[in-house]
């Protein structure tokens, strides 16, 4: 599996808690699209002989787009890549963006998976995240779609300043009361720069509660389980046969393609990422020159990237696999290091298979920091 990712660096208000590129000036929106789809000729090549499984538009807000240029980057992407007759298309988009027209447009386009970025269903919530969107919107975008699309994720935001144990429960039960087939829910990061962080060191905010956060995370983990939601990644959860096919094949190490301004590239040995300015994007692409920078991945680097990734789903860290692309020695280093983990109940082996257990999970990211291999032992 491999998928082509197609950053849209554009919203109508920058979020608080982001650290994402984006801008809101939107008059270079059409000149921009042009330059995805140079950017996706230059680069077919790399793709050759390889079928594209998923395409994901990201951002940013892709749902700022006209449908016909969402479209049109699809069939830019079918024109030059071998694209999967069954492919995942993927757009997120924000529920202030998904009126009744524009969810007719996409039901029409080959848009097939909906990503709405929800956060929260309480207005205060929203404004804290300066979010463009209301918690009637959320709620109308939402029931609105289902009527065009059966394949639709919601996205939640649990850890945010001064939200009680109570109010977490009853977002996570209005999500589950409109019956979406995937839930993505992440805590929320206070990243350097942003102006949350910025409020908080001012002390218009409280920071944020480690504590609190971890309640969140263990009931949202507990309920959505038991409401037959599969916690196939640390963050995700969906019903049967309805997993991001993107992601997954993010954190099963597939390669992927990343197109736009501060899109990530990888290909099992190298990690590619465009320059994270869209001024300087369009002005490389128009002159047919690609803006990326591209890392050679040690084995030491690439054994930590699946050591980090592996760890945070269902299907865990193959001993087998370190064995077979890493060798030996980092076999054995691996079992040494997790031996702790184990004996504290944090990690388990199945099948030769490592895997956190219910009580590692909320410190899954440290456990695997632990694992990295730092200096590559010679014994």
């Amino acid at each position: 599996m491999s998928g082509i990712y197609i950053h849209i660096p554009f919203c109508k208000q920058a979020c608080h808690y982001c650290d994402f590129h984006f801008s809101t000036q939107l008059q270079k929106r059409g000149v921009m699209i042009n330059a995805l789809q140079q950017e996706l000729q230059l680069r077919k090549n790399e793709f050759e002989r390889i079928q594209v499984k998923t395409i994901y538009f990201g951002g940013g807000t892709p749902s700022v787009l006209k449908t016909k240029e969402v479209t049109e980057l699809v069939k830019t992407v079918y024109k030059h890549y071998d694209v999967a007759n069954n492919a995942e298309i993927t757009l997120e988009a924000n529920p202030d963006d998904l009126q009744s027209q524009k969810l007719v447009d996409l039901n029409e386009s080959p848009i097939n998976r909906l990503s709405i970025g929800v956060q929260s269903f309480f207005d205060d919530d929203l404004k804290l995240m300066n979010r463009a969107h209301n918690a009637e919107e959320a709620m109308q975008s939402i029931l609105q779609a289902k009527h065009y699309f059966d394949n639709i994720s919601i996205d939640l935001i649990y850890g945010i300043p001064g939200m009680s144990l109570n109010k977490w429960q009853q977002n996570v039960e209005k999500a589950l009361s409109l019956a979406v087939p995937h839930i993505s829910s992440y805590a929320l990061t206070v990243e350097p720069n942003t102006a949350l962080a910025h409020f908080i060191a001012n002390g218009r905010f409280a920071e944020t509660d480690d504590q609190v956060t971890q309640q969140h995370f263990e009931y949202l983990v507990e309920t959505l389980e038991a409401a037959g939601y599969i916690g196939y990644e640390i963050s995700n959860f969906g019903k049967t046969g309805y997993f991001s096919q993107n992601n997954t094949a993010y954190w099963q190490g597939k390669k992927y393609l990343g197109i736009g301004p501060s899109a990530h590239s990888y290909d099992g040995q190298r990690r590619g990422w465009n320059v994270r300015n869209n001024t300087k994007y369009i002005d490389a692409i128009t002159n047919k020159k690609l803006p990326i920078e591209i890392e050679l991945l040690s084995t030491k680097d690439q054994y930590n990237e699946y050591v980090m990734t592996g760890l945070r789903t269902i299907w865990g860290v193959s001993m087998d696999v370190v064995m077979e692309k890493y060798g030996s020695i980092y076999l054995k280093y691996l079992k040494r290091q997790s031996e702790k983990f184990r004996n504290e109940g944090l990690l388990y082996l199945d099948n030769n298979r490592l895997l956190v257990t219910k009580k590692g999970k909320f410190l899954c990211d440290g456990i695997a920091a632990d694992l990295f291999m730092i200096n590559l032992e010679k014994k």
